[in-house]
């Protein structure tokens, strides 16, 4: 169930007036908004609900005895490592199961030893990634001191908790289960935002990652060799605008539906294609992924605290295990490497030039050598393959002939990209006249963008969206 369907529509048609109804009495409430949770993401397969309640009662019983039972710090460390175990066995298992026996089996082979593991189909359970995050970054905090153990209820409801299950952002507790204490105000809404970020997802969705996903960027890494240079060029600024569009159309939509039922999520994009650096870019793209990383992996690591070498090398480690984070193969690990030897030279150049800190004295520059080092990163990302990768490159440097792209996609292209530069000032304008717009405008404005993107929706409907695979 993905969120611009009927079915989904259907969905929370029914979920929203209910959980307004029972907000008022948590009792009812949050067994209610679990069930709820548990039918959304039971949808695509039933087996997935017994992964999702055994994670959570996993690290509520992990982080009780952290908190309640361990008397020394030695012992807490040691209930975290084997909570961190059981969290990391659990995505180990059915995501990286595969890419591990393969690799081993491919190092074995070139080495004259040929070693049989025992390759099983294991299917990878849609938003596993996302929640087991979220259950190691709540018994973190708890170890650490930040966070108490939340209720049963209310840390099922937390981890469970249908906007933000399948594909983020990933919400920390302490940001969530607080507004669970007291019921919602429905005349505290923010619907103008919520409508305009739900809106604005559908169009970048369906209007424009999954247009240039089926007329461009499929075709063209589907069969590199069958496309001259230009169409490998559009094909590579296309995906960047294609992956920011689906990625921050899920968030923005998540972010809407939570709005609706009255809670705040953390932002997760901010005009990332503006960064004037590789680190900027993080600040800026999948900001609750960054800061993730940040807190509970590189400082983990030591962060910068342990001299310049050790911090280039945490660097390297926390993108390499983000670029696995997100895939189980070898160019999502090269992409996390691409990225981590850029902040590595961006730290680099800092310390001998003045200062991390200081502006770019020349922001245009820096800006277009951060976008293509960004886009073409991309690559990587998107080739299925290393084969794709070197093909792509390829044709790239030696394609010639005619190209294939239209001159809709290119505009579409920069459509997306011209999102970038909207001042955030202007969208606030906007919010603010579409709320006292009053309710027959607003439905028909709503109806407006509900009929240009059914008018986009192929006959196969609405793609899933690309973070759902990780």
């Amino acid at each position: 169930m993905i969120f611009p369907t009927l079915q989904f529509a259907a969905f929370f048609a029914v979920v929203l007036p209910l959980s307004w109804l029972l907000m008022p009495h948590p009792r009812l409430w949050k067994p209610f908004i679990i069930a709820a949770s548990y039918f959304f993401y039971g949808s695509a397969n039933p087996h997935y609900v017994f992964l999702l309640v055994g994670c959570t009662i996993w690290n509520q019983v992990m982080a009780i005895a952290i908190d309640r039972h361990c008397r020394s710090e030695r012992s807490r460390s040691i209930v975290l490592f084997i909570a961190l175990a059981g969290d990391l066995g659990l995505l180990g298992w059915f995501k990286y199961y595969g890419f591990f026996v393969d690799s081993v089996a491919a190092f074995t082979s070139r080495l004259g030893l040929p070693l049989p593991l025992p390759l099983l189909q294991v299917a990878l359970p849609i938003g596993i990634s996302f929640f087991t995050f979220q259950a190691m970054s709540y018994i973190i905090d708890v170890r650490r001191g930040q966070y108490e153990p939340a209720t049963f209820l209310d840390f099922a409801v937390y981890l469970s908790f249908f906007p933000h299950l399948i594909a983020g952002p990933i919400v920390r507790a302490r940001e969530l289960i607080g507004q669970f204490a007291t019921p919602r105000n429905p005349r505290r809404i923010e619907a103008a935002r919520a409508f305009g970020l739900i809106c604005g997802g559908l169009l970048k969705k369906v209007v424009i990652a999954d247009y240039l996903a089926t007329r461009l960027i499929d075709p063209v890494f589907g069969a590199p060799v069958l496309h001259s240079r230009w169409d490998v060029i559009a094909a590579i600024y296309g995906y960047a605008v294609q992956i920011y569009c689906d990625f921050s159309a899920y968030s923005d939509m998540a972010i809407g539906l939570a709005l609706l039922l009255g809670f705040q999520f953390p932002p997760n994009f901010d005009r990332p294609y503006l960064a004037l650096s590789i680190q900027e870019f993080w600040h800026r793209w999948h900001m609750t992924l960054s800061r993730w990383l940040r807190d509970y992996l590189y400082i983990g690591l030591g962060g910068n605290r342990k001299g310049r070498v050790r911090t280039y090398v945490n660097l390297m480690l926390t993108m390499l295990l983000g670029g696995l984070w997100h895939g189980a193969a070898w160019n999502f690990v090269l992409w996390g490497g691409m990225h981590g030897l850029g902040l590595a030279w961006e730290r680099w150049w800092g310390n001998h030039h003045g200062g991390r800190r200081q502006r770019p004295k020349h922001p245009v520059l820096s800006w277009f050598v951060t976008f293509q080092f960004v886009c073409f990163a991309w690559i990587l990302f998107r080739a299925d393959t290393m084969q794709t990768f070197g093909e792509l490159w390829h044709q790239l440097v030696f394609g010639g002939g005619q190209t294939t792209v239209t001159l809709a996609e290119v505009i579409v292209i920069l459509v997306g990209l011209g999102i970038q530069f909207i001042p955030r000032d202007l969208f606030a304008g906007w919010r603010i006249r579409f709320a006292e717009m009053g309710p027959v405008l607003q439905g028909v404005a709503l109806s407006v963008v509900l009929i240009i993107t059914s008018a986009f929706v192929s006959g196969q409907g609405v793609a899933p969206f690309i973070y759902y695979r990780f």
